[in-house]
Formats: C-alpha cells, sequence, structure tokens
C-alpha cells in the first residue's frame, strides 16, 4: 500500500525495515547515535540532516557513532562487509570523500577481483551531495562521477522518494560496494511509497515521461527540473522524453539509446562539473553506439567548472535551471517541432 512520505523518510524506513529483516545489516558514521540521553533529547540525532533518527532506539547494539575519522569508519566498514556484516556507513557530505577514498576505491573496490571472485564486500556509503542549501563549497558538490570511473564500484543517485527507499535496500543486498548519493535539496521532497520492502534494481532506468522529439536524460534532482521543463515545452508542442538512470554504474546504456533511436536527439542534465563528467560520459557513449540516429549534436546541461559559490545569487545561477533547460530541447528541436511536422 502506497503512501505520501518524503524522501528523507523513505530512507530512514528502507534502513529500519533492513535492520530488521536481517541482523547483520549496520549502521555507522559520524552522529548516527549521538545525543542520546543528552537533556531535553531521548533519542539520537541520526546524522547531519537527522536522516537515521529514531534507529538507535531500535537497534541499540548496531547504530554505532564513529570519531570524526572517515578514513578510520568508512575503512572498518570495508573490513565488517568482508566478514560476514552488511555495514551502512554515513558519509557526512561527498566532499569529505577525499579523506576516505583509499578505503573505497583502492580497498573495497577491489577485494572481489584481487582475491578472485573470492572475497565479498557487501558495504553501503552514503553520503549527502547537491548544492542549493547556502553550505558552500566544501559542502556542496555532486561528485558521483568520481566513484563512476572506479571499476568495482555500484553508484546509485535516487530522484524520487520511491527509489530512494527501493534502491537503497537493493544497495544493501548487493553483494559489491555500493555508493548511495542522496541530494540534501530532495530531503523534504514527497512521494508515493509503498510501505512493504521493495527493490529497485541496479543498472535499470525509468522512463521518467514519453516523447518523441528529443531525448533528456536527467540525473538525481535533475529529474523533477526536467519535468517542469516538459510541461513548459508541452505548451508548445514540443514532447520530450525523460529518462533517469537511477544508477550511474551500472549505467543502462540500452534505456538512452533506445529513447535516441526514436527521437533523434539527447540533451543530458546533471548537476556534477563538466570536464570528465557524467553528461559528456554518456553523449560521448550514445554518439559510439548511435551515431547514425542523432539528427543534431548532443547537449549537456551541467554547472560552470567552479566550485560551488556560497553566494546565493551565484548558487542560484551554478545549478542547472528549467529554463536552461527548456532553451537547450527549443535549440535542439529548432522550436516548434511538433507543430510544424
Amino acid at each position: 500500500m502506497a503512501r505520501t512520505i518524503t524522501y528523507q523518510q523513505a530512507i530512514n524506513e528502507a534502513l529500519d525495515q533492513e535492520m530488521a529483516r536481517d541482523e547483520t545489516v549496520i549502521l555507522m558514521g559520524e552522529d548516527v547515535a549521538g545525543g542520546e540521553g543528552s537533556p531535553g533529547d531521548d533519542d539520537a540525532w541520526g546524522g547531519v540532516f537527522g536522516v537515521t533518527k529514531g534507529l538507535k532506539g531500535k537497534y541499540p547494539d548496531r547504530v554505532l557513532d564513529t570519531p570524526i575519522s572517515e578514513s578510520a569508519f568508512i575503512g572498518a566498514a570495508a573490513g565488517a562487509a568482508c566478514s560476514g556484516l552488511r555495514p551502512v556507513a554515513e558519509l557526512m557530505f561527498v566532499d569529505f570523500m577525499g579523506v576516505c577514498f583509499d578505503q573505497i576505491f583502492n580497498q573495497a573496490a577491489k577485494f572481489r577481483y584481487m582475491f578472485g571472485g573470492k572475497a565479498h564486500t557487501p558495504m553501503v556509503v552514503r553520503t549527502l551531495c547537491g548544492a542549493g542549501v547556502r553550505a558552500a563549497s566544501q559542502h556542496s558538490q555532486s561528485l558521483y562521477p568520481i566513484f563512476t570511473h572506479i571499476p568495482g564500484l555500484k553508484v546509485a543517485v535516487p530522484a524520487t522518494p520511491y527509489d530512494a527507499k527501493g534502491l537503497l535496500i537493493a544497495a544493501i543486498r548487493d553483494d559489491d560496494p555500493v555508493i548511495f548519493l542522496e541530494n540534501k535539496v530532495m530531503l523534504a521532497v514527497e512521494g508515493e511509497v509503498p510501505e512493504e520492502s521493495y527493490v529497485v534494481p541496479l543498472g535499470e532506468a525509468d522512463f521518467v515521461r514519453e516523447g518523441d522529439d528529443a531525448t533528456v536524460v536527467a540525473v538525481g534532482r535533475m529529474v523533477s527540473l526536467a519535468q517542469e521543463a516538459a510541461d513548459e515545452l508541452a505548451g508548445e508542442g514540443i514532447e520530450i522524453e525523460i529518462i533517469d538512470p537511477r544508477t550511474t554504474s551500472p549505467l543502462d546504456l540500452d534505456a538512452i539509446v533506445e529513447s535516441v533511436e526514436n527521437t533523434g536527439r539527447l540533451v543530458v542534465v546533471d548537476e556534477s562539473y563538466p570536464r570528465c563528467g557524467l553528461a559528456g560520459d554518456i553523449v560521448s557513449q550514445v554518439t559510439q553506439v548511435a551515431f547514425e540516429h542523432l539528427r543534431t549534436a548532443p547537449q549537456t546541461i551541467t554547472p560552470p567548472h567552479v566550485p560551488p559559490p556560497f553566494s546565493p545569487t551565484l548558487e542560484d545561477l551554478f545549478v542547472p535551471s528549467v529554463e536552461r533547460i527548456v532553451d537547450t530541447v527549443r535549440s535542439v528541436t529548432g522550436g516548434r517541432v511538433a507543430a510544424s511536422a
């Protein structure tokens, strides 16, 4: 039975249901158990945005506060995963990946390969990404292309509360390390989510909206902006098809190519940086296998190649907008395509 809850609640519910189902699932991170027993607060804070609030009381021995040492607790999660547990480690912001990157890309990501398939590392690193909450350059980046670049890692970027719950459950049950990116701007976004447990498979894109005039691939928070743009463009007679990859690794390239073969046009909207970024990677892969189907050059919509600004005005300009999506689609379709066809 589905009801409306927030993105934040969907993540909390996924963790709760998986911890109830499987006693090997543990949660660890900075302040996930902090605050319990302090004056006026009987429950733990549940991390920097309270996403895991309520779980410490239910699973007191499996919700573990860690020191402010990302290299230590991400490394501990990798070791625990190899020893029979299924740790979910909360890296407070993806920007802090630099402190613990060796433990992720040089250790956890390589265990299965280096031990001839005999080692499994069923760990999840949950982390926050995205600009828009005035958190400045060191807390506002979308760095999932860096993880996508590394063989052995799976990377999920859910765009809705429904996908947040289903993808997280899939990630926890997966036998490989999964980097799970939660956009902090979306935590309060509401959507329909079933009460029961369910899985959204890793590597399976979602056809969010059907259309014949252009394919718009949107990642994470950009999906909702693409939907707003689609409504505006529909009023002009332009129908776009929106694809949400859901995971950047594995990437459901077949779904994107299928759409491009139908529309002949490709626009990729992404909040990560443009250089060596996800948008450019998708364009490159599509161009290599479906060049003959393209009627015009693929386009990318990303932030500029600068750190996220702290200035509210500049930060709003930094993040791709509905207006940029609309203008770009108009450009690749030559305006009112459907009306003139």
